[in-house]
């Protein structure tokens, strides 16, 4: 009888610590399942130019090829869209001008609407059929002259006070001038990131609205390197009017205001800014 007893305890117990489980899972759920849940970005990163893994450059034809004709269609049948794909810039402020900047890297923002798409899509794409056929030259090079000297990838969660990414018009309508601003912020401390944050979701945001300088994401970067630190790009018809915009952020008495409150004193340790052109596929 003892031993009856015993074991309806173990059931019971057990039955216990699954109800607790399932209650936490349920809790987490909505990361996945809220349709006005944040959303994740997958940045990848294709260095082209040779460095510590290749002796000469890569040949950039071959990842644009790839993202083109592979990457963008499988990443469609999979429901995602608004796929950027960007290179580098060189800007000259005093004449507002740019040309392609040599060797640049590949910049590849993908927007996903939950985490479990970032997970099922990423350890997916390279086992698509299509992919692989589409691909075969980027993905069949020789030892000797290799697709890319290198892949870095971040995986970023949407602000708050930009839950999704926001096309502009210009960007929507493929204006051919577009031009984009990524930059990131790193810190030197953790909660210092935390709080820069809370400085774009409190007002600065806002205030790059008002400035019409349309900002199209802003992320928290959950892992890749350089950490701790929040990404964003901010987006112009055309060169001259993305710095245009940007000039009437610095005066501005609100971002005046914000910059010297004590309470955002020294969250941001490093600044650097890239500017991007999209490739003539790309959908941003």
């Amino acid at each position: 009888m003892s031993l009856d007893r015993r074991d309806f305890l173990k059931a019971s117990l057990a039955a216990s610590a699954s109800a607790a489980l399932t209650t936490q899972l349920a809790a987490e759920a909505p990361l996945d399942t809220i349709a006005d849940a944040r959303e994740f970005y997958e940045l990848r990163c294709y260095h082209v130019k040779a460095d510590t893994r290749i002796k000469v450059n890569a040949n950039p034809a071959l990842v644009d090829a790839y993202l083109e004709k592979a990457v963008l269609p499988a990443l469609a049948a999979r429901g995602l869209k608004n796929i950027g794909v960007f290179t580098e810039l060189d800007v000259k402020r005093e004449t507002n001008t740019g040309t392609p900047k040599a060797g640049s890297p590949f910049w590849m923002l993908i927007p996903h609407p939950t985490l479990a798409s970032f997970v099922t899509v990423s350890g997916d794409l390279l086992n698509d059929a299509k992919v692989v056929q589409a691909a075969h030259d980027y993905l069949e090079p020789s030892r000797t002259a290799p697709s890319f000297e290198r892949i870095d990838t971040w995986l970023l969660r949407a602000f708050k006070g930009i839950p999704k990414l926001e096309l502009p018009t210009f960007s929507k309508n493929k204006v051919p001038t577009r031009v984009f601003e990524m930059r990131d912020y790193e810190s030197y401390s953790e909660l210092k990131a935390l709080n820069k944050m809370a400085m774009f979701d409190d007002a600065e945001i806002q205030l790059m609205r008002d400035l019409g300088m349309s900002p199209v994401f802003f992320g928290q970067a959950l892992a890749g390197r350089n950490l701790p630190h929040l990404r964003y790009i901010t987006s112009g018809p055309d060169l001259a009017t993305h710095l245009a915009k940007w000039g009437t952020f610095g005066p501005d008495p609100r971002w005046a205001a914000m910059r010297d409150d004590p309470k955002y004193a020294d969250n941001v340790s490093l600044n650097t800014a890239r500017f991007l052109a999209p490739r003539a596929y790309s959908q941003i």
